[in-house]
C-alpha cells in the first residue's frame, strides 16, 4: 500500500474510531469518498477491502459499506492463564527446536508439554488484473504429494516480513510483486507448534527473470481465482498459508460482489 493509499486508510479508520461514523452507520458511496479523499476508485477499493478484512466495515450492497460494531461478536473476558515454570531444549538445529515446557493449567497438575519452535514465515498471494493468482506447482516429500502453493519463506533475523514477502516471491517465481498489504498473522498449529505465519496480498507483479531458488523450484503459473474452490475440494492446495490467503481473497471478492 503506497503512502497516499495508506493516508486514506488511516483517515477512514480515524473517522470510525473517533465516532464520526458509528456502529451500523453507512459510509459515503465510493464515488463520494473518491472525490472527498482525492483518490482513484481502484486504490480506494484496496483501502476498503483492507478495512473489511480488519473488521472495521462490511460490504452492505454494491459500492456501499457499513461500520461494524453493533451486533458483532463480543470478546469474552480473559480467564486464568497457564503458569509456565520453565523449559528445556530436547533437540535443536538450524531449522527447528524441540522444547519440553513445564506448564501448569488452572486446576490441573503441572506437566511437561512438547513444543516445536519454527521460524517466522511470510507468504504472498499476488493477484493480477485478470483475477489470477501467482502459484507454484511443486512436490512436498513429507505428505508425498504434488500440489499448488503460494510463494513464501523464512523471515531473516531483523528483516521486515513485508520485505521477505517480496523477496521470496521474486526468488521462487521470477515475478516481483507490487506493494504488499498485510492480511493476518496467525499460528497454524497453536496447540504444540510455534510457527508464526504472516500473510500478504499484492496486486500485480513485474516479470524480472527466472526463479533463482533452486531448492524451492516448481512450475510457475497464474491460476484463475475461479478455479480455487475446485482445487481446494480436490486437495490440490498445500499448506495452511496458501489456504488462509486464498480464502481471504475469495471472501473479499464475495463481500465486494454483495
Amino acid at each position: 500500500m503506497g503512502p497516499k493509499t495508506q493516508r486514506v486508510y488511516e483517515t477512514i479508520r480515524t473517522w470510525i474510531e473517533s465516532g464520526r461514523y458509528g456502529a451500523g452507520d453507512k459510509l459515503p458511496s465510493e464515488r463520494a469518498l473518491s472525490a472527498e479523499l482525492s483518490i482513484g476508485r481502484t486504490a480506494l477499493r484496496q483501502v476498503l477491502a483492507r478495512l473489511v478484512s480488519e473488521h472495521f466495515i462490511r460490504a452492505h450492497d454494491r459500492s456501499s459499506y457499513r461500520v461494524l460494531g453493533a451486533g458483532s461478536a463480543p470478546t469474552p473476558p480473559e480467564g486464568e492463564s497457564w503458569t509456565i515454570h520453565g523449559s528445556r531444549p530436547v533437540y535443536e538445529n538450524h531449522w527447528v527446536t524441540l522444547d519440553l515446557v513445564d506448564v501448569e493449567p488452572p486446576g490441573v497438575k503441572r506437566f511437561e508439554h512438547h513444543v516445536v519452535r519454527l521460524f517466522r514465515v511470510a507468504i504472498t498471494a499476488v493477484v493480477d488484473e485478470q483475477d489470477r493468482v501467482l502459484m507454484l506447482w511443486r512436490y512436498r516429500f513429507v505428505p508425498q504429494q504434488w500440489g499448488w502453493e503460494l510463494p513464501g519463506g523464512i523471515v531473516d533475523s531483523g528483516e521486515d516480513a513485508a520485505v521477505t514477502a517480496v523477496r521470496e516471491t521474486e526468488e521462487e517465481t521470477g515475478w516481483r510483486p507490487g506493494p504488499v498489504d498485510h492480511v493476518v498473522s496467525y499460528q497454524p498449529m497453536i496447540g504444540m507448534v510455534d510457527s508464526p505465519h504472516e500473510i500478504y496480498v499484492a496486486h500485480g507483479a513485474q516479470k524480472v527473470g527466472e526463479p533463482t531458488d533452486a531448492e524451492e523450484a516448481g512450475e510457475v503459473a497464474w491460476v484463475p481465482l475461479d478455479d480455487i474452490p475446485r482445487l481446494m475440494s480436490e486437495g490440490k492446495l498445500m499448506g495452511s498459508g496458501t489456504l488462509v490467503a486464498l480464502l481471504h481473497i475469495l471472501a473479499s471478492r464475495t463481500r465486494g460482489a454483495r
